[in-house]
């Protein structure tokens, strides 16, 4: 039986995967009628070697032409065994040995996936979108599988807390702090401390979260 809180995790990724799709719907991941898909060993012949027909690399599932920055991505170059797989999880842990250049990314936290999606969008920008790759985020019918809503859903869910924190942070805006061997712990607020800008100052109070206690201008 899951317990409260385990139980409202699972809830709050139910709503945040029915969202996920709603965007996807509304065109976020719309798909595009001229995208190509590949299998995972038609793609792995995309890594710029000689003799390869391009350069490819894939994150999520979705397929990029990585050929205009081959300098990172060919041969021997520092990111060259992203080309030809889908490597996302490495993007976040930043193992590129055989066991980390892997697609799962189903235990990453929230934070790393908001990782996962800036490179996401990283690439959406700087490389061009040739299609999708078979396998964990997309079946044989080039649709998305309920692995990539559940990794849509943790990035929602990742985008929601961002906010609910930012939000926080104005309300409760963290004060500075400092420790030495000779004076110990000292805190103290400023009208930029933690990075908001106000007109006040306050004095630092201990605002306690569920097991992070912290000090903030009150």
């Amino acid at each position: 039986m899951l317990s409260l809180g385990r139980r409202g995790l699972w809830l709050g990724l139910a709503t945040a995967a029915a969202a996920a799709m709603a965007a996807r719907l509304m065109g976020w991941w719309s798909p595009r009628a001229d995208f190509r898909l590949f299998i995972p060993e038609e793609l792995a012949r995309y890594r710029g070697r000689p003799g390869d027909p391009g350069l490819y690399l894939a994150l999520l599932g979705r397929v990029y032409d990585v050929s205009s920055g081959r300098r990172h991505y060919e041969p021997g170059a520092h990111y060259s065994g992203f080309a030809g797989r889908d490597a996302s999880r490495a993007f976040v842990t930043g193992d590129y040995s055989e066991g980390g250049l892997v697609d799962d990314v189903s235990d990453l936290s929230f934070s790393e996936m908001l990782t996962l999606q800036s490179w996401l969008s990283f690439y959406e920008k700087n490389y061009e979108f040739i299609g999708r790759v078979t396998g964990r985020f997309y079946g044989e019918d080039g649709l998305p599988t309920p692995e990539l809503t559940q990794a849509e859903a943790m990035i929602t869910k990742g985008l929601e807390a961002n906010k609910q924190e930012l939000k926080e942070k104005q309300k409760f805006p963290p004060c500075n702090a400092e420790w030495s061997s000779t004076r110990g712990s000292r805190f103290w607020c400023s009208q930029r401390s933690g990075g908001v800008s106000r007109d006040w100052i306050g004095v630092p109070r201990k605002l306690f979260k569920p097991g992070l206690p912290w000090w903030h201008s009150g």
